[in-house]
């Protein structure tokens, strides 16, 4: 279990510095912009892009409802998948931006952009798939790197590191 919490904490870390920060600016960029504008749409908030306000009835269905037509087991679990991808764009924007949990968080970024790009935007324009694919692509490179040395997860395995918690490289 040590390993594998290892694994998944551990970024990593470039040569220079400025190869991490150079990493680390679109992976905080996708991070906040996922949150700020993509996942928190997906929770209800009360206002459209039009500043309208909806009643309380449009805001709580119109995602599941919107899930919910891509068919499948998406149609038999609307609700469910409706809020794993609003958490994954929310919260796991929140821990990309961050460097936290940076792996589990791409990975489920990756997931929602992977439904995001074959279930509703397929069939449209490349310039309409173009935002879900680019959150794909920066969340398969973070999946592979981690945070980089910009991110709370490199500190994190440090103060592993120097508490002598985790097992030494060497061995994995």
């Amino acid at each position: 279990m040590k390993r594998l919490f290892k694994f998944i904490i551990t970024p990593v870390v470039q040569s220079k510095w400025y190869a991490d920060l150079l990493f680390a600016i679109p992976r905080f960029i996708c991070g906040f912009l996922l949150t700020a504008s993509f996942g928190s749409d997906k929770f209800g908030m009360p206002w459209t892009a039009d500043h309208r306000h909806l009643d309380l009835f449009e805001v709580a269905y119109w995602f599941p409802q919107d899930v919910a037509n891509y068919g499948g087991i998406f149609a038999m679990f609307p609700v469910f998948f409706a809020w794993m991808g609003a958490f994954s764009e929310a919260v796991g924007g929140l821990f990309l931006a961050l460097g936290l949990k940076t792996r589990i968080a791409s990975f489920l970024i990756m997931c929602t952009m992977l439904v995001a790009i074959f279930m509703q935007k397929w069939g449209s324009s490349v310039w309409g798939m173009l935002p879900a694919m680019g959150f794909l692509w920066v969340s398969i490179y973070n999946l592979i790197l981690g945070s980089g040395r910009f991110g709370i997860d490199y500190l994190l395995s440090r103060k592993m590191r120097r508490s002598k918690i985790e097992i030494p490289l060497a061995q994995l």
